[in-house]
């Protein structure tokens, strides 16, 4: 099954064929092994009652105890198969789920993305699992049919029509458990997502007294998800005891239609062989009763495969491409567009400009003018929704950001720290390197600070950063962002949480980024940094008023000449363009 149409998590399943395949043989002979108790007890009735032979009796027990240490053995050895499938499927699908989930909270379908990884599990965990066992064996349940069929044809429709009766139960128990249940999967992402939320922001929330309010709202959402599990549970319950009940008359009623048969004279067999009938058909439904019973299991991975199968289609693999040579630094932005991810809200409209290799541009306007949204495109995190951004003439969107990221700097405006020690977050959880790690902290004066904690650069940050101040959380989200010296450098915002010292060592580094002929991109509200600019832009509402060199464009929000006012744009009064 390689079909381009394949869904990628069917694919990875069915290239666990030969697994399964060794699974489905184990089970055809465990379930010839089930039959062992009965033919034990038609030989005891038929043989050794007869012939009063204790060596026949002796020799038919060896014989049963070494069916079951057989079939014990066989029941290990197929889980262990479905364990190896398992593992097999999780290493073939794991780095492109995460990546999928990944890349969906950045493209608007964050929900999606939220139960990737867990679906992902549930997926896994079923192959290895109780009911996936009980599945395989209904296969050989309804061999076992023929079995019966073999001893009486009566028996054996009134065994057929008991499993059809057994499969309608089913069927009649997934329709009425899948809607509750998926609302009570719903709800519990939702309460959950809330919860990630609400935690993230303890401190917020303590301090304005938001905590009861945000509590009777994920009350109300675990409520809701409670009160849907509660119905598909009870219906559920219904349909398993309903199972269980015409299991249990159905292998009495089995011994009985044999007892009428036997005396109509219809039957010539034994009763040894009538009661054996019996048995096997209990076992026969034995797989379909534990499908019942767990098919709340069932329902729930396969809507887990759904939602997987819908998350990867939604998310292409990115080919890798062929390898790109280092860029140098020159940007071009062609008649940009964007719109939030997921959404139709617009944020910026048709901007252009151009950096030359090695220039620094200041990129200012009033709050919610598009600046950070213009940021995620410059550095490929969000497509444009017409137009390019080109490094080094290459749409940064689609270069391989494993080839792109050593060269490209970026500091959100919400610095990310991970949990995990100093080197490790300079060295964005690659392998660090010592000199490189040292070299980036230097530049953002954070190296005499570091070597005067305890454990230097092996100290942990914590969740978030947790353990560091705003302004040294800034700090290291610099040093990373300058790690292995790039090319291509984006701050957004960079001295928000800084004092005067580390003010002052941001304007060192910009003016050595400089003198390493690196672009650099520079969001500010701060007129302390313009002074580092070659070239600026000015954004309002979404829209470039003004680009061109620093002093020119200075000049123009001014009201003065500019130098060259060709290379500026008309610009609109806009000195409430640098104004947070």
């Amino acid at each position: 099954m390689s079909n381009e149409k394949t869904p990628e998590a069917l694919q990875a399943l069915w290239a666990q064929k030969p697994f399964l395949l060794r699974a489905i043989a184990f089970s055809v002979v465990i379930g010839a092994l089930m039959l062992a108790p009965s033919f034990y007890m038609l030989e005891v009735y038929d043989r050794v009652v007869n012939s009063q032979s204790l060596m026949t009796l002796s020799m038919l027990t060896f014989l049963l105890a070494l069916a079951y240490f057989v079939l014990e053995f066989l029941q290990w050895a197929r889980m262990g198969t479905l364990r190896r499938a398992a593992e097999e499927f999780d290493r073939l699908l794991n780095t492109r789920v995460y990546e999928a989930v990944f890349y969906a909270n950045l493209s608007g379908a964050r929900a999606l993305g939220m139960r990737g990884l867990r679906d992902f599990a549930s997926v896994r965990d079923f192959v290895c699992s109780v009911s996936a066992t009980a599945l395989l064996d209904i296969p050989m349940a309804l061999a076992l049919v023929g079995v019966i069929f073999w001893i009486d044809t009566t028996l054996g429709w009134y065994s057929l029509v008991s499993a059809c009766i057994q499969a309608g139960i089913a069927s009649l128990n997934k329709r009425a458990a899948s809607p509750p249940l998926a609302k009570a999967n719903n709800a519990s992402t939702l309460a959950q997502n809330f919860i990630q939320s609400a935690l993230r922001n303890g401190e917020a929330v303590q301090a304005m007294g938001m905590a009861r309010g945000l509590r009777q709202h994920w009350l109300k959402l675990q409520e809701e998800m409670l009160q849907n599990q509660a119905k598909a549970s009870d219906q559920g319950s219904i349909y398993s005891t309903l199972s269980k009940y015409v299991q249990l008359v159905s292998s009495s009623m089995m011994l009985g239609l044999g007892s009428w048969l036997i005396i109509s004279g219809v039957f010539s067999g034994s009763s040894g062989l009538m009661l054996m009938a019996s048995i096997i058909a209990g076992r026969a439904l034995a797989p379909l009763v534990q499908v019942i019973a767990g098919w709340r299991n069932v329902a729930n991975t396969r809507e887990a495969m759904e939602r997987l199968e819908a998350l990867l289609a939604k998310i292409p693999a990115h080919s890798a491409g062929l390898p790109l040579p280092p860029p140098t630094g020159l940007l071009q932005v062609e008649q940009v567009a964007a719109v939030a991810p997921g959404t139709s809200i617009p944020l910026l409209n048709n901007i252009s400009f151009a950096i030359p290799p090695g220039k620094t541009l200041a990129i200012v306007g009033p709050s919610a003018s598009g600046k950070t949204s213009l940021a995620h495109l410059l550095v490929g995190v969000w497509p444009c929704a017409t137009g390019k951004v080109r490094l080094d003439g290459v749409d940064i969107f689609s270069w391989n950001k494993q080839e792109l990221g050593p060269c490209l700097g970026y500091l959100p405006q919400n610095v990310a720290l991970f949990e995990g020690t100093l080197a490790e977050n300079i060295a964005r959880f690659g392998k660090p390197d010592p000199e490189k790690v040292e070299a980036a902290a230097r530049r953002t004066g954070l190296h005499d600070y570091i070597l005067s904690l305890p454990q230097g650069y092996d100290t942990e940050v914590g969740a978030e950063g947790v353990v560091l101040s705003g302004g040294t959380r800034q700090r290291v989200g610099l040093a990373r962002a300058l790690y292995d010296n790039p090319k291509f450098v984006v701050l957004d915002e960079p001295n928000a949480s800084l004092d005067d010292a580390g003010e002052a060592a941001l304007m060192r580094t910009l003016t050595e980024l400089r003198g390493t002929e690196t672009t650099v991109v520079l969001i500010t509200h701060r007129t302390s940094l313009l002074g580092i600019a070659d070239l600026m832009l000015v954004l309002v509402e979404g829209e470039s008023k003004l680009f061109g060199p620093r002093n020119e464009v200075l000049a123009a929000l001014q009201g003065q000449p500019a130098p060259a006012p060709q290379a500026v744009r008309p610009a609109a009064p806009a000195p409430a363009a640098l104004r947070a």
